[in-house]
């Protein structure tokens, strides 16, 4: 058994201490908004945040998450009060299909953590690791920008809480 800390929830998981996160996040906790893309940590379609930090759920074993928080994009907000990062995405509409967006809006979340102030570059640097086949990525990067204004103008910092 290994204790995960998801969404501020603890979580007692039977399963191979060399399992991916995004496995067990989907089969055993069924939160299923890390998607599977390449299973190789190439496309980001499987972030998460590991500590404020954005990680590929698809690579990382959940033997190395012990005593460390994992957020999800369920731990953003709600359908009916969805945080600023969800929020910012909704009024740029930046998905098309919409299979990228959870890893897209997780990454956001960690860069807006460490930064709640960017530049339109730093935003472009850190986001270029996830990919979009749908070629969003203009309305992304602007809803990030917007993102990183409705968070100070709430108060919440980077920490989008």
């Amino acid at each position: 058994m290994i204790n995960l800390d998801v969404n501020g929830k603890t979580y007692q998981v039977d399963a191979d201490p060399s399992t991916p996160l995004l496995y067990v996040l989907r089969d055993h906790l069924q939160l299923n908004g890390a998607k599977f893309g390449c299973g190789l940590g190439q496309c980001g379609a499987c972030t998460v945040s590991v500590d404020g930090r954005a990680v590929f759920s698809c690579i990382t074993p959940i033997a190395a998450l012990p005593g460390r928080k994992i957020r999800t994009i369920e731990g953003l907000g709600t359908v009916e009060n969805p945080g600023p990062v969800q929020r910012a995405f909704i009024e740029e509409q930046a998905a098309q299909c919409g299979y990228c967006i959870p890893g897209m809006m997780m990454r956001a979340q960690a860069l807006l953590d460490a930064n709640p102030s960017p530049s339109k570059a730093e935003i472009r640097r850190h986001m270029n690791t996830n990919l979009c086949r749908c070629g969003t990525h203009m309305r992304i990067l602007r809803a990030v920008e917007r993102a990183a204004g409705l968070m100070r103008e709430s108060g919440k910092g980077g920490n989008g809480r």
